[in-house]
């Protein structure tokens, strides 16, 4: 798993087929959350658990799914 510390404030976060999946607000509790203004969002924040995390490089969080597959699974509470 990735050191959690690596995950900066407002990184990208892209899936494993490089499509926006959002920005980083913050992580907490072994989730990412996604901010709710990013234009992908729909106006709420997302969770993404920090086990979908493949790499860090540096201002990108790279998943282990394609985005799709994260828009299915992520949670908003």
């Amino acid at each position: 798993m990735v050191d959690a510390a690596q995950i900066r404030e407002h990184a990208d976060v892209v899936g494993s087929d490089g499509a926006h999946v959002g920005t980083v607000d913050h992580v907490d509790k072994g989730e990412i959350k996604l901010t709710k203004t990013d234009p992908d969002a729909g106006g709420l924040h997302h969770f993404i658990p920090l086990d979908f995390v493949q790499s860090v490089e540096g201002n990108t969080v790279r998943l282990d799914r394609p985005a799709e597959e994260v828009r299915q699974e992520w949670s908003t509470s």
